[in-house]
């Protein structure tokens, strides 16, 4: 079945049986290439495009926007699949020939970077990524509609399903072998040339050897290497006649692998004043972002006798082992540990002399679906608090980077007083760098001047961990870029999928879309908070959500399940159940409780969710539509997420519950009859 090929709706075939068995193997195929694709974009993306890491759900929402629309393309004579390939291969090449930085200033949002980079603003630059992402992925996705056609409802979505849960541990298996992007790739393009069709394939071959090529002239760089999180660049680089080893990660200067006894030397206080300020004894210490190993050569330096190195980066940990001059990780006083902070934090039983927070800025999110950064959890009230935890009682703790706003300085500093119960000691330089110290008891402090505020500002907690969002107003270059999406997006289903009056029998399965992505965005946030926010944790997130659908879809195909009343009722009871018990009370459990109530919390109400949404699919008069509309309700679902800058992650389940109740009312009569 060529994926040109006309798919009227009034001319399907629904096969059956041993005939519908390509289709369901094709389906799979093009299920898998859509969501190997959108992974793959997003990593990318943002690792060669400066800046879009921190944007990278707006990559996703592209891509959503692409799949529902190819959907509706499916359903047409003409197709897009075609200029799939040959659009990918111009992205890769063009990205790689002439670099892109998205310019990010201001102040109502940080975003740690090199002080002198420009570039397109943000308003023009999001939107085009945007737009071309969803050109791309259309073409999978209207092969997938395609397919839909051919297959009654509930069957294809659960060949749907596990083409894109085989997308996804394919992507996780190589982030798990910190494989380069020239293996993505070919994992690409191998479902791309079997859904090719014969007459198109020479064309499709060519176009993928320039692809392949643009990806090779990358791998092959020296000193490139991918980790799970950056594209991670090393160079030699002079200062003072000393070379130096300079870590860029996503095109971004992230660590200088310096001896530490030179970093000392320069007048980099940052290192020095925590071992002024705070006391001496240093028989156990806990660095959290050790990265390549400098901070914890200038603890050995100060006589610490023993030291845990945390670093959620295996790959920038490793080059440290390799390469820095001082090899602190070969010293056997320094145990590494390859794990997020704050997880280290809530799990070990050790108590610290001193605990330093040694420059622990990301430099992407956590995931295309939230806001929450690789560090957010590490900065809140909670965090802090398991700081004072793990410390001795004549411990102490610090903190230093180059925080860029006196009001972000202000807020740490803030957190850390109402926490420890007294004023810690600021020290801060004219370009942003600073170093919050603070002891147990506040008599074993040697400060300099007085901390004075230079605003008020308040400080961040676990269900809101925007630490570097000042709070006060709506960042406009969200407001622009997330109006320009909306628009895109209804542009786009008037013009593929007719007046929008047409798509009213499917207008709660929008509603149901937007509220299930938020619902997923939450999830996120929450595992990513109790178990960590390492890539590990979100793939298991991303595969556990698919599971759990792939569970409703096989519950609904083969068990007699309850009236759509019935199971919107239970959604809504579940959705009470994890408003109320908050995502922190529970990170006092042991792993495996934990991992159990976190689980039933999170997957109860996506269970439900999609029993309901499976109802509505099976009875779907055309499931390209059907899909098409849901697919592109998860845009708003997406736009909606901005909201937890300021209600928080927890009460988007209240915008959740509201969004389900609309679809509810939604739903046609007559379908709620036949349920």
């Amino acid at each position: 079945m060529d994926a040109s090929a006309a798919a009227d709706r009034n001319e399907k075939t629904i096969l059956e049986g041993d005939a519908a068995r390509p289709v369901e193997r094709r389906l799979a195929l093009a299920a898998f290439l859509m969501l190997f694709l959108e992974l793959a974009l997003i990593r990318w993306l943002g690792s060669n495009v400066v800046h879009l890491s921190y944007f990278s759900n707006f990559v996703l929402l592209g891509s959503f926007l692409g799949i529902g629309a190819g959907f509706l393309i499916s359903r047409k004579s003409w197709s897009v699949w075609p200029i799939t390939l040959p659009l990918l291969a111009l992205l890769v090449i063009l990205v790689i020939v002439f670099p892109v930085s998205i310019e990010r200033t201001g102040s109502d949002i940080i975003y740690f970077t090199s002080l002198e980079i420009s570039g397109p603003p943000a308003w023009l630059a999001l939107p085009f990524v945007f737009l071309l992402v969803a050109v791309i992925l259309a073409g999978p996705a209207e092969v997938v509609g395609r397919c839909f056609a051919h297959l009654a409802p509930l069957t294809s979505y659960r060949n749907d399903l596990l083409g894109s849960l085989a997308g996804i541990l394919a992507f996780t298996a190589l982030s798990f072998l910190q494989a380069p992007s020239l293996v993505w790739g070919v994992v690409a393009l191998i479902p791309m040339m079997i859904l090719t069709a014969r007459d198109r394939k020479l064309r499709a071959a060519l176009w993928s050897v320039g692809l392949l090529i643009g990806l090779a002239v990358e791998t092959l760089q020296p000193g490139v290497a991918w980790s799970p999180y950056y594209k991670v660049e090393t160079e030699v680089v002079v200062q003072d006649e000393q070379e130096l080893l300079l870590i860029k990660a996503n095109g971004v200067p992230h660590q200088l692998m310096a001896p530490a006894r030179w970093k000392l030397q320069q007048g980099e206080r940052i290192y020095e004043t925590p071992y002024l300020r705070l006391p001496h004894k240093l028989d156990d210490v806990l660095i959290i972002g050790a990265g390549s190993g400098s901070d914890v050569a200038i603890a050995l330096s100060k006589g610490a006798k023993r030291i845990d190195a945390v670093d959620i980066d295996p790959l920038i940990m490793s080059i440290g082992a390799r390469f820095n001059p001082d090899h602190p990780y070969a010293d056997p006083k320094v145990t590494r540990h390859v794990n997020d902070g704050r997880a280290f934090l809530e799990n070990t039983d050790r108590r610290y002399d001193l605990v330093l927070f040694a420059l622990p800025d990301s430099l992407t999110l956590v995931s295309g679906a939230s806001q929450i950064r690789l560090e957010s959890f590490l900065f809140t009230e909670e965090a802090i608090a398991s700081v004072r935890r793990v410390l001795k009682p004549d411990g102490a703790f610090a903190m230093y980077n180059y925080y860029r706003e006196p009001w972000l300085i202000d807020r740490l500093a803030g957190t850390v007083h109402k926490v420890f119960g007294h004023e810690p000691c600021v020290d801060t330089w004219a370009d942003a760098q600073a170093v919050v110290s603070v002891a147990m008891q506040q008599g074993s402090q040697t400060c300099g001047d007085p901390w004075v505020p230079s605003s008020k500002i308040s400080t961040v907690s676990d269900d809101a961990p925007f630490l570097y969002f000042r709070g006060t107003n709506f960042p406009p270059v969200y407001a622009i870029t997330i109006a320009t999406i909306l628009l895109a997006s209804l542009l786009t289903v008037r013009v593929l999928g007719g007046p929008l009056g047409t798509m009213r029998p499917y207008a709660d399965l929008f509603f149901m879309g937007a509220a299930f992505l938020l619902l997923e965005t939450k999830n996120i946030a929450t595992f990513a908070l109790l178990f960590g926010t390492t890539w590990f944790v979100n793939a298991l997130v991303f595969a556990g959500v698919l599971l759990i659908v792939l569970a409703a879809v096989e519950t609904e195909r083969r068990v007699k399940t309850p009236p759509l009343k019935i199971v919107f009722l239970a959604m809504a009871a579940s959705l009470a159940a994890a408003w109320i018990i908050k995502p922190e009370w529970l990170l006092s459990l042991a792993f495996w409780p934990r991992l159990a109530a976190a689980t039933v919390l999170a997957f109860l109400p996506i269970y439900l969710a999609n029993i309901a949404f499976a109802k509505r699919f099976r009875e779907s008069g055309d499931s390209q539509s059907a899909f098409a509309v849901n697919l592109l309700g998860t845009i708003v679902g997406g736009c909606l997420e901005y909201a937890a800058l300021f209600t928080g992650y927890n009460n988007l389940l209240l915008v959740t519950g509201l969004l389900y109740l609309v679809a509810f009312l939604l739903v046609p009569r007559g379908s709620a009859r036949a349920a």
